[in-house]
């Protein structure tokens, strides 16, 4: 509708500043022709749009001008209120803030979208972790951290990871910072290029003076989904072929990641026996073996013969371990002999 477009136009100039024709075309995906209508019709209501010529120039609203929040549909309101995590906000030091932000805009709405806003708040709730994760240690540098990307200011960290040597001094110019799955990552430039950081693995920092300018095409969240190909491309390098029980196939969805059950689905084919045999991906062989562990009996892999004789080496040492006291050794080789 025209009227959600012009309060969307008269938005971008009050957020973004001077903006052009062409600009905010691809932001509202209609024509300039219809930008230049848009704006004369502002004009026209009395909303001071002033036009620049030159290289750049282009559409702004005048000095001091702000429009109230209004024109909010009800889907808007709820989704407001929604996206607010209360969570996240106060491990940044934002708590108070979101909460006095919730405050005037609950107070900004009329009566039938306040109720509807109560409402969201009082029927859902966003609990990002999982239901294995108990992660509840404070992450005493995300403050700072958030500071330092506010601020564009370079900074001196020390960081633990995952291979020697295990503690490591980085300069990092912090780009952005990302929310996945509970966990806190920061998006830095080091030594030329972006890289990823775990929050909760950054030991002590040190702020400097000195600031930076990101790349002119820099965009947080391109760059992010870029990285998670990335990942998922480097993640999966070989294949396994594995035969399952209807009980595996079952387990499979719910204990395996979600690239495995696809695979499961969309690969398994039915044997005779009721069995399914498909053909996943997998990480490496050590991540496989202990992936596959929980399924225990309901699945039996075919291949790679390496993954087979991890598994195999892993069954007989459980069922050595797990011989009833007095039992004979050799009766335990016997019945894990066909395994290898």
């Amino acid at each position: 509708m025209r009227a959600d477009r012009l309060l969307s136009l008269l938005l971008l100039l009050q957020n973004r500043g001077r903006m052009t024709a062409q600009q905010l075309a691809e932001e509202l995906e209609v024509s300039v022709r219809t930008v230049y209508r848009d704006v004369e019709a502002l004009s026209a209501s009395g909303v001071p749009v002033v036009a620049e010529a030159g290289h750049f120039g282009g559409y702004r609203l005048l000095d001091g001008y702000r429009t109230r929040l209004t024109g909010l549909t009800a889907e808007e309101a709820q989704a407001a209120f929604l996206a607010a995590l209360p969570g996240p906000a106060a491990e940044l030091g934002l708590g108070a803030a979101l909460a006095a932000a919730q405050l005037k805009l609950r107070a900004a709405l009329p009566d039938p979208l306040r109720e509807q806003a109560d409402a969201i708040r009082e029927r859902f709730l966003l609990d990002a972790p999982g239901w294995y994760d108990d992660r509840a240690e404070a992450l005493p540098q995300l403050p700072a951290v958030a500071a330092a990307v506010w601020e564009r200011r370079v900074l001196d960290v020390r960081y633990r990871r995952w291979k020697a040597p295990e503690e490591v001094d980085r300069r990092l110019e912090p780009h952005g910072l990302v929310l996945k799955a509970g966990r806190w990552y920061l998006v830095a430039r080091c030594e030329g290029s972006l890289r990823t950081y775990r929050v909760d693995q950054i030991l002590a920092l040190r702020p400097l003076d000195e600031t930076f300018t990101p790349g002119p095409d820099f965009d947080l969240a391109a760059h992010w989904r870029a990285h998670l190909a990335d990942f998922h491309a480097r993640r999966h390098t070989a294949e396994a072929v594995l035969r399952l029980s209807p009980r595996g196939v079952a387990r499979a969805r719910t204990h395996l990641d979600a690239a495995v059950s696809a695979a499961v689905a969309t690969t398994g084919t039915p044997a005779p026996d009721g069995w399914t045999v498909a053909t996943i991906p997998i990480e490496s062989v050590d991540h496989a073996h202990d992936s596959l562990l929980v399924l225990g009996a309901d699945a039996e892999v075919l291949s790679p013969p390496a993954l087979r004789a991890r598994l195999t080496e892993t069954v007989r040492a459980l069922a050595e371990r797990y011989r009833p006291e007095g039992e004979a050794g050799p009766g335990v080789a016997s019945w894990t002999a066909d395994l290898g």
